[in-house]
């Protein structure tokens, strides 16, 4: 696999929910292109996310039960029938990518994709997500995970939350048990134990980074946000490039 020079390739940008991470790219992307390549290694972009593809779901099952059939994938509360359909996503997540490259081989030559989820322990946490991932992706991928304490992202989801646009990114919320169900439990800590710098991951050597959240240096979008994105963003650039 051949990289850019001075560009990312693959992003992914994992938390529990509210933890900032739609924040980052919200500022990512209105970022000056130059500015945001030479202080973050990212130039143009795509973002993959799940949340769309989920709610499309959720929407899809309403309008099934409207015209008198089962729901498909998840019941009136807002769970999931099967836990499996979880992996469907991150797999989901992957073809997209794939997609993208298959449509132009050159496609990195100009852009970064950043990848965005949230899971969970009743999920089956990151370690089960991972699994999913494809070759193709975790052969350029680079993680980064925004560090926030479970009271932390539960008072951001109550925060950010905005009926009115309960299918937007950065105004999505849940409701405090759903949340105390699905995510109060993560696994991240637990899978970097004795890796301090790469995940092995399906036999692929995996560079990650931390970036601390605890204090809320994304919601505001301020330089705050854009100092510490930078100086955290070039650590994982020096284990990136170390890879090869």
């Amino acid at each position: 696999m051949k990289k850019q020079n001075d560009m990312f390739t693959i992003l992914l940008f994992i938390a529990r929910p509210a933890a900032g991470k739609s924040e980052i790219i919200d500022y990512l992307k209105h970022a000056n292109p130059g500015e945001r390549k030479a202080r973050f290694h990212i130039g143009e972009f795509d973002v993959i996310d799940d949340f769309p593809m989920l709610w499309t779901w959720f929407e899809e099952d309403r309008i099934l039960e409207q015209m008198g059939h089962p729901r498909l994938h998840s019941n009136r509360e807002g769970l999931f029938l099967h836990n499996y359909f979880w992996h469907v996503l991150i797999r989901r997540i992957c073809l997209e990518y794939e997609k993208k490259i298959r449509h132009n081989p050159d496609y990195h030559q100009q852009k970064t994709t950043i990848l965005e989820f949230s899971r969970g322990k009743p999920s089956g946490g990151y370690a089960a997500a991972f699994e999913h991932l494809s070759k193709s992706v975790l052969e350029r991928l680079a993680i980064v995970y925004v560090n926030v304490s479970w009271e932390e992202s539960l008072r951001k989801n109550r925060s950010r939350y905005n009926p009115q646009r309960a299918d937007s990114i950065l105004e999505h919320g849940l409701p405090d048990e759903k949340m105390k169900k699905m995510y109060r439990d993560d696994d991240w800590h637990e899978i970097i134990q004795g890796h301090n710098e790469y995940l092995p991951l399906q036999g692929i050597k995996v560079p990650y980074v931390i970036f601390e959240n605890e204090d809320d240096v994304t919601t505001d979008r301020g330089e705050a946000l854009g100092e510490r994105l930078e100086k955290t963003l070039a650590v994982l650039w020096e284990r990136w490039q170390a890879k090869s």
